[in-house]
């Protein structure tokens, strides 16, 4: 973490300084906001800390309910997730206090006890095989404080407008503020009241029921499957060895999928409650938690539940659908969206396969940095087109791999021909649950892979997939993408040649064209991050004499910054360094990543590659100056 550049700080440096809207921030809703932000779930509260990096862009967030969440229905936590919360800054505190998923087991039914089930499979949770991340679960709840507290803690101090409820909006064609929204107090002093407020954009953030999505005339497409879940969250006595272990069971009562929680003692549930009838007409969501509860002890058989406390309980059909647009404007229309949609608003699916809130917040970290780029003149506003265009993609392929994991979760034991089918689809399949299979396909803001085979291990469109590197100012060995934040900032990795000298050179021609892009009174790297690694081990690397782009001055002092050269590591580090373990190119080359961690560019070191960046950022931003 890096601060004092604005002057010594004494206290949490966590807290950044109020700045443009965060200073005075008025308690009431202002009758014209820039962003309004509708609803606090997972993709509602990572768009709020986003937006607080951007002071100079009024976002409010309104939440029907009187005050934060305290029971989440929510609580797996993709790898791709806690890589999300280190850019927020929240990764290793949620970590801390969450429960890690190191092993999941599999039950089937025992051979030798038709009413009874037996282990049969162990298998290492796959998170650590692809990544430096864990798999967690924590409640949803805690993921939303977390992100509270960034979004107050940023520079436009962001907190929800609780009590207050999204009653319809129009959009008109004209107009700063075009969007017309209607809203109501529904607590506190003035409940009742009703108000109109005028936005520039809007953000539907408000779940599978969202007022927001019906205003805007977007549609679920997809079906209910006909099998009921009954889901709770308990705090038991028993004789089941595996409790602290995430298990799949199978038998001839029925499915559970068992999830220990945060906390050593609580854990998830969730109980098959079979086929549902075409006449039900969802009377099977009225399943009393005794019937639950009787039923998970008729699948774990021999073994026994007494449950002690019940935490929270739900019954649930699958369902699988996606919206038909995930903003307002019409196919090919030509029109600029101004309302969007995230999350459960967009895409539903069953909570079994992890994946509702993970999607959700990278909806949300998608949308964030291109709502403040646009809102601050660093972009055309057709970049917010490329917000539905790329993860409409996404939440097509979540559905389509959820209805298979479905599936095979709620098989019955005859038909299931192979015990160890269901373990082994689940370490076959990792990388797409983990967060970690998505690539957003070429557009303004995603390049041509034409010099893809100068980084092949960092494919074009899909995240920055970080490896550590020594920094050469303090010879300590670090992640180098655990050094970018949630700040709105582009990040370009200059990796050097052999000598340094194309590095040089490459350094010279570009800083001019970051400058275009960087307003006059801002820091030289406010909208470029720029960092340079030499293949040299650290010790034959001097920070002062590298070019003048890897050193700039920051803050109101104008100070050094230390930490923009890394190298590949001591010398003893001779078998694998970055370049290897990211297939580089020794001649050197230019990776350039978006503000939300995906990989927009990888150009060559040279000045060919410099003209080609020009182009790039022309299409994608707005220069400054």
């Amino acid at each position: 973490m890096q601060f004092h550049h604005h002057g010594y700080v004494s206290g949490d440096p966590r807290v950044q300084d109020a700045a443009g809207t965060g200073i005075e921030r008025p308690d009431d809703l202002p009758d014209e906001v820039d962003v309004l932000i509708v609803g606090s779930g997972p993709a509602g509260m990572l768009l709020a800390a986003q937006m607080s990096q951007y002071p100079g862009v009024t976002t409010r967030i309104i939440e029907k309910r009187d005050g934060r969440l305290v029971l989440g229905q929510a609580d797996g936590i993709q790898p791709r997730s806690v890589e999300t919360f280190q850019a927020f800054g929240f990764a290793e505190r949620i970590t801390a206090e969450a429960y890690n998923i190191g092993w999941m087991n599999f039950w089937g039914p025992d051979p030798d006890d038709a009413a009874g089930i037996v282990r049969t499979a162990r298998t290492a949770d796959y998170a650590y095989d692809i990544c430096e991340f864990p798999h967690l679960i924590v409640n949803q709840a805690r993921v939303l404080d977390y992100f509270a507290e960034a979004a107050a803690d940023g520079p436009a101090r962001i907190v929800p407008d609780y009590g207050v409820a999204f009653e319809g909006l129009t959009v008109h064609d004209e107009g700063e503020y075009p969007v017309e929204v209607r809203v109501r107090y529904v607590a506190g002093a003035r409940m009742g009241e009703e108000r109109v407020i005028r936005a520039k954009y809007v953000a539907g953030c408000d779940g599978a029921r969202s007022r927001v999505r019906e205003a805007i005339g977007r549609i679920h497409v997809g079906d209910v499957a006909a099998h009921a879940w009954g889901v709770m969250d308990v705090l038991v006595n028993t004789d089941f060895p595996d409790w602290r272990t995430k298990c799949a069971i199978n038998s001839r009562a029925g499915n559970i999928l068992h999830i220990p929680r945060e906390g050593g003692y609580l854990s998830r549930m969730y109980i098959d409650l079979g086929e549902v009838a075409d006449d039900d007409d969802h009377r099977v969501r009225q399943t009393p938690i005794e019937e639950i509860i009787r039923r998970a002890n008729a699948i774990l058989h021999p073994y026994t539940l007494d449950v002690r406390e019940v935490a929270w309980h739900s019954v649930y059909e699958v369902g699988h659908r996606v919206t038909d647009g995930f903003d307002d404007a019409p196919e090919d229309s030509g029109r600029s969206p101004r309302v969007f949609l995230t999350g459960d608003a967009c895409h539903t699916h069953s909570a079994k396969a992890g994946q509702g809130m993970n999607v959700s917040m990278q909806d949300g970290f998608n949308l964030g940095w291109k709502l403040g780029s646009v809102l601050t003149g660093r972009a055309p506003e057709a970049l917010l087109a490329t917000y539905g265009a790329e993860r409409r993609p996404v939440a097509q392929q979540l559905i389509d791999f959820d209805r298979e994991w479905s599936s095979l979760m709620a098989r019955k034991p005859e038909e299931i021909s192979d015990p160890q089918e269901l373990a082994t689809y689940y370490l076959a399949t990792a990388e797409f649950p983990s967060g970690f299979m998505t690539q957003y396909s070429a557009s303004m803001i995603t390049g041509s892979d034409a010099h893809q085979g100068l980084a092949t291990g960092f494919p074009l469109g899909k995240r920055f997939r970080s490896a550590e590197v020594v920094r050469v100012g303090d010879g300590n060995v670090v992640h180098l993408g655990h050094h970018a934040r949630a700040d709105g900032r582009w990040r370009v990795y200059a990796f050097g040649d052999a000598s340094g000298e194309r590095l040089a050179a490459w350094a010279q021609a570009a800083a001019p064209l970051f400058e275009r892009f960087t307003p006059a009174d801002a820091d030289a790297d406010a909208v470029f991050d720029v960092k340079a690694v030499y293949q040299q081990p650290f010790e034959d690397v001097e920070v002062t004499t590298t070019p003048a782009l890897f050193q700039p001055r920051t803050g109101p002092l104008g100070l050094v910054d230390w930490e923009k050269v890394y190298a590949v590591g001591p010398s003893k580090w001779t078998d694998v360094d970055i370049f290897a373990e990211r297939g580089l190119s020794r001649d050197g080359v230019v990776v350039v990543v978006r503000p939300d961690q995906y990989v927009a560019a990888i150009l060559p070191l040279d000045e060919a590659g410099v003209r080609e960046l020009a182009e790039f950022l022309a299409e994608g931003m707005l220069p400054a100056r």
